[in-house]
């Protein structure tokens, strides 16, 4: 308890300074010492258990769309590098989506649903692939990784990407299907919603998918040491989480052009695609992840289990 207290006390001002940056007029967090003190800093003792000097701990931390992993990881990051004097290295694999001309070719040779980004087939898996098996090489150099910009629905230009110029002691990979598995076939036969029961009713979309988790997906997540998952009462949350989000996006990018913002009816018909398997996440996830951070309907962390 002494050495969390210290952590808290060292760490505090930048975490609050992060977290009133990502707060607008009408949307403030509560409880944020107690999120900091007695949930995220535990994490980062427990993350800091796992570090090997031979190769970089990749973590995984997956939640549906809007739960606030980009929030939370990036608190987790600012304290293992404030606190822990830790070289960390967060990304998402929304940064590995396909382009826009990618995603084309792919909807017009496997079904048109896969012009929208997020489902698994949709990344660049190679290039995750590839990610890992460099920052794990003993003379590794420097290495440059794309940056998604969502607000154009395309990477970002080369310029802007990622570099990393030293190997980093962790990796935070984070993302809403990070560590999803398959559905047995006889699973997709019912549809869901109206996406699929409208626009995928010979089921070529849905078992595409499910292919890509039983094949390229399970190798990527192979790679992962550990898997961190937020888990949410509800689909009907998530969507309301989103919606906020993306007023938020809007807010920050109102003066900018040519951006793709969502309506909330774009909003509700875009999680469409991802509720198959993030419900299918919230059965699953919990019993094979490490670390289960459990979220209440006002969006706070109101309990963790820790499993490994």
């Amino acid at each position: 308890m002494k050495a969390v207290n210290e952590c808290f006390i060292k760490v505090k001002d930048d975490c609050l300074k992060y977290i009133s940056s990502q707060e607008t007029k009408t949307e403030k967090f509560k409880n944020k010492d107690r999120m900091i003190k007695s949930f995220l800093i535990p994490i980062c003792f427990w993350i800091v258990k796992k570090i090997s000097k031979k190769k970089p701990l990749i973590i995984g931390l997956a939640g549906g769309q809007g739960s606030g992993k980009t929030t939370i990881s990036s608190i987790l990051t600012l304290i293992l590098t404030k606190y822990f004097k830790l070289n960390i290295f967060k990304i998402s694999i929304d940064d590995f989506y396909k382009t826009r001309s990618e995603r084309k070719l792919l909807s017009q040779k496997k079904h048109p649903l896969l012009m929208t980004r997020g489902v698994p087939g949709t990344h660049d898996v190679d290039m995750i692939l590839n990610f890992f098996k460099k920052i794990k090489n003993k003379k590794f150099k420097t290495l440059k990784l794309p940056k998604f910009n969502k607000a154009i629905d395309d990477r970002d230009k080369k310029s802007k990407w990622y570099k990393i110029i030293k190997r980093p002691d962790i990796i935070i990979f984070e993302g809403w299907c990070v560590g999803a598995r398959p559905q047995k076939n006889y699973m997709l036969n019912r549809s869901i919603n109206s996406i699929e029961k409208n626009n995928d009713k010979e089921l070529i979309w849905r078992r595409f998918i499910n292919t890509q988790l039983k094949t390229n997906y399970k190798k990527l997540f192979t790679q992962l040491n550990c898997l961190l998952y937020f888990k949410v009462k509800n689909f009907n949350l998530l969507q309301k989480w989103r919606i906020k989000q993306e007023k938020k996006l809007w807010f920050k990018s109102k003066h900018k052009k040519n951006l793709r913002i969502m309506s909330k009816g774009d909003v509700i018909n875009f999680m469409q695609t991802y509720q198959r398997i993030t419900q299918n996440m919230f059965k699953d996830a919990p019993k094979y992840a490490s670390i289960i951070l459990n979220l209440n309907s006002n969006h706070q962390i109101k309990s963790i289990t820790y499993k490994k």
